[in-house]
Parts: C-alpha cells; structure tokens; sequence
C-alpha cells in the first residue's frame, strides 16, 4: 500500500493524476471513433498544426489554448481548400499544412534562440506541471465531449459505419463530421501541453486499438477503450514517478505494453482454437487431416483415387 501512497503525498503528483484521469478518458471516447474510422492519421497531424500555433502564440503573449486553438481550425480550413481543388487528396493535403506548421514551429524556435519549459512541454509532454488553469480546461473540454457524444451517441455511430446510408436517413453526415472535427480538434490541443506533440497521437489510438483487438461489439469496445485510457494513464503517472521518467512517455509505453500483451494473447488463442478445432482421422487406410472453424455439424465427401 505504501507504494500507492507515498505519490500522492505530493500535490502535483496528484493534480497529474487527475489530468491524466481525464486525457485518458477523452482519448479513450475520441479514439475509438477515430481507429474506426481510419483517421489516425489526421490526429497525428493536427497535434503538428498546433504545435506552430502555440509557439506564435508564445512569441507574442497569447494564451497557449487560443493561440493553438485558432491555428489548428486555420490549418483545417487551409487543408479544405487544398482538398476542394480534387487534384491532391486530403492525406496529401493533411502532410503538406500540418508539417509545414510544424516546421514553422522550429524555424521561429530557432530564431529566439530559447526554448523554454513551456515549448519542451508541448512537444514532449509535462502532466506532472499542469496548473490549476490546465486542469480547469481539461475538464471543461472533457465534459463537453462526454455531452456531445451522449447526445449524438446514435448519429455518429451511423455516420462512423455507413455514412453514404446516414445520409439517406436524415443524418447529415457532413455536420456529424464537422461536430466530430471540432471536439477532436479540442482534445489534442487540451492534451498537448499533458501529453506532447510526438506522443497524442499514440495516446488516442492505442487505447482504442486493443480495445478493438478484444471485442467486436461496438458498445463494449467503447468502454474498454475509455477504461485503458484512464487506468493506463494513472499507472502511467506512478511509473514516472518511480522511475523518474517522463510522464507522457511512460503513459504511452504502458499503453503499447498492453497492446502488445494482448495481440500475442490473441494470436496465441486463434492457434489453440485452431488445434482444438483440427480433424484427424482414417479413410480406410489413407489420413486425413482438415482444419473445421467452428463447432457446428459438418459433413464432406473424399474421392477416392483411381
């Protein structure tokens, strides 16, 4: 017990707790659907965008949420743009405006000559310094995406599996995807200063990921996927305070721990299911041996050689 304990005598361990019990959380709602819908990649570049946007926002004294919150929502208007023209695709158009942020980023880095405590904890990640300002914001946008998702639970479920369908049925497909733009774009930018530019992208998708490799029911997916987050997260809080680590890296590492222990579970249970399922047996004096997939009844014919 006392090693659960001893942490959370210090205050910014547990005010690190409490933002990693949330980013988890939200990571977890927003990743499920963003795995689901193959958009890892747009996670991944958003957290770039933004990076660009909060290092201006450094420069000139401009608060790190509006500054990153404003550029990512331009580069996402920009990256439309590109798109609407049908001659570059939007993975295309997604690589060119959010690395060219990025390297904004670094280049007007670079040119001030310091990089202060609060740039390295955008790109790399700082729970166990979050303020009392950061946990109010976290918990706002984790509270209004739990709201969102609640109330258009069934909409962006449609819209997530067949969205050509959700159309014909009076979901606007376009808004669903809008709405879903926008509380995705808040989660990474809320998560930045948590859990770095190199590592959001990881931190969504991997609860996510293994929830899907242990069910295929969407609503049981859902809460796994919350669930990983939030106890990955905090375990991940207690790794780096014994090991002295960076916390948004060994949150991360957990997290690609369990998926990893979970893949090799899955990969080892389809081959015993599959062992278990082999069917051996003589035909006069000839074996055979044939693989059945599952237990229902089954007959075949053999041919017999002339």
């Amino acid at each position: 017990m006392e090693f659960l304990i001893t942490p959370l005598k210090y205050e910014f361990v547990v005010n690190g707790m409490i933002v990693a019990m949330m980013i988890g959380i939200l990571c977890g709602i927003i990743g499920i659907y963003v795995v689901l819908r193959g958009m890892s990649y747009i996670g991944h570049g958003l957290s770039h965008a933004a990076f660009g946007g909060a290092v201006i926002g450094y420069i000139f004294s401009i608060n790190l949420y509006i500054a990153a919150g404003v550029w990512g929502l331009l580069s996402a208007f920009l990256i439309n743009l590109i798109v609407r023209e049908k001659k570059i695709k939007a993975d295309a158009a997604i690589g060119i405006v959010t690395t060219a942020s990025f390297a904004l980023g670094i280049a007007l880095i670079s040119r001030i000559r310091r990089f202060t405590k609060n740039l390295e904890a955008i790109l790399f990640g700082n729970i166990l310094g979050v303020t009392t300002e950061d946990i109010i914001i976290i918990g706002i946008v984790t509270l209004l995406v739990i709201i969102i998702i609640f109330f258009l639970y069934k909409q962006l479920l449609f819209v997530t599996f067949d969205p050509e369908s959700a159309n014909v049925y009076g979901t606007r497909a376009s808004l669903i995807d809008a709405i879903f733009s926008f509380i995705l774009a808040a989660s990474i930018i809320v998560s930045l200063q948590v859990i770095g530019v190199t590592l959001i992208a990881a931190a969504i998708i991997i609860p996510a990921s293994t929830a899907r490799l242990l069910t295929n029911n969407f609503n049981k997916m859902f809460f796994l996927s919350i669930a990983i987050g939030a106890i990955t997260s905090v375990a991940g809080i207690y790794a780096s305070f014994y090991l002295n680590a960076a916390s948004g890296a060994t949150i991360v590492l957990l997290g690609a721990l369990i998926f990893s222990i979970v893949l090799i579970y899955n990969y080892i249970h389809r081959k015993i299911m599959l062992h278990e399922h082999a069917h051996s047996h003589l035909h006069g004096a000839i074996p055979h041996h044939h693989t059945h997939l599952d237990d229902a009844e089954h007959s075949h014919e053999h041919k017999e050689k002339v």
